[in-house]
């Protein structure tokens, strides 16, 4: 069972949208540099359908997006959680912030609408640097995903 530990309302992790951003602990990834380090921690209350209900419930006036941000421990979790939300609450767009390099095959991408991978390099620098190696790919209307990265990057 995945937990989370907070969420917040943010503006810049997903372009256009104003997200809930959820934090989910046990990350397995361990990034150097990380900003989040408590988040490798099993510490937090259990991420829930109940709990997504509750969400969607106090701030689904305020929100256009739900972001999971980690769940690398329980990619099938977390991809039973955006199916979740796209049932139930079809009207929020469903990210996912991953730290591995590559789509887990646990990982339906029809069930989300924005997907994040890649580990925080620190000398690479995070999704606003030009240099970064992590990735933000938004899924168009006919199911592919494109690489929106740069609209991060100051011009």
């Amino acid at each position: 069972m995945l937990k989370f530990v907070n969420t917040g309302i943010v503006f810049q992790e997903i372009p256009d949208e104003v997200t809930l951003s959820i934090n989910i602990s046990r990350c397995p990834c361990h990034c150097p540099g990380c900003h989040s380090q408590y988040l490798a921690e099993d510490i937090g209350e259990d991420l829930t359908p109940e709990v997504i209900d509750r969400f969607a419930r106090d701030y689904g006036k305020d929100i256009t997006c739900i972001a999971f941000m980690g769940g690398d421990a329980e990619p099938a979790y977390v991809d039973s959680l955006a199916c979740y939300v796209h049932e139930r609450h079809p009207r929020f767009r469903v990210a996912w912030y991953s730290g591995r390099t590559v789509i887990s095959r646990d990982i339906n991408r029809n069930n989300f609408d924005y997907i994040k991978i890649g580990p925080y390099i620190s000398h690479l620098g995070a999704l606003n640097k030009p240099t970064t190696n992590q990735r933000l790919y938004k899924k168009k209307g006919d199911g592919e995903f494109v690489d929106i990265t740069s609209r991060f990057w100051k011009k």
